[in-house]
């Protein structure tokens, strides 16, 4: 049995209201729910939120409410785990995996979600979506307080693009872990496997300007005739 957990705090101080914010005509949760939903590997599809109004939508758009998250673990301090463990053990179900899909990943598919649940069983660890970094490290500074930049990668840069070594980031888009190793000190962004994903798919809804990105990549709808 597979849960997936779709996290939605109510209080977003960056953008206000920006999990239910107005995407291409839609809320932006309801793309996380829709492809949870999609993906046929996913028995029960839940959104974690201490927000009557994210319920509601959520409910919508066919998620599970059962109930609303602790004030205590809404918190801008709050972790997701938390929310997690909340979760599982408030639904007393059994559950081998526990999919975490944060609804500011509209663009990740049931397809990307699949992909990364296969790759837990077959590899036996847990894993979190990645996608390879357009601005490579090499060439990344810290400034000192003197002033003097600081290479953040130790070695020369006067490399030629294509010789850089691929790196990749985590994306933020779908966790896959066995609830039975799940602890308070779990950190999902250290999930040893990596998912990897194209980086048109890996948008992460951070600020205004995401919106506006992820709309330009968002697929067009087929029309039928």
């Amino acid at each position: 049995m597979i849960l997936a957990v779709i996290p939605a705090r109510g209080g977003s101080k960056g953008i206000p209201g920006k999990n239910i914010k107005d995407l291409y005509g839609q809320p932006l949760i309801s793309y996380t729910i829709q492809a949870a939903l999609d993906c046929k590997k996913i028995d029960r599809v839940v959104v974690s939120t201490d927000s009557e109004e994210i319920a509601g939508v959520a409910k919508k758009y066919e998620a599970d409410v059962p109930f609303l998250r602790p004030a205590a673990l809404a918190m801008d301090t709050s972790k997701t785990i938390d929310a997690v463990i909340d979760v599982l053990e408030r639904l007393q179900e059994t559950y081998e995996y526990v999919v975490l899909l944060q609804p500011t990943s509209p663009l990740r598919t049931a397809e990307d979600i699949e992909k990364a649940i296969d790759k837990a069983v077959t590899s036996g660890k847990d894993v979190a979506s990645v996608s390879l970094v357009k601005e490579h490290p090499v060439l990344m500074r810290e400034i000192g307080t003197d002033g003097v930049l600081v290479p953040l990668l130790s070695g020369g840069s006067t490399i030629r693009r294509q010789d850089m070594k691929e790196i990749y980031r985590v994306n933020g888009a779908v966790y896959v872990n066995r609830v039975a190793d799940l602890t308070k000190d779990t950190s999902f962004n250290d999930n040893p496997v990596g998912y990897v994903m194209p980086v048109e798919r890996s948008i992460d809804i951070d600020e205004e300007s995401d919106f506006l990105l992820a709309e330009h990549f968002m697929p067009i709808p087929t029309i039928e005739l």
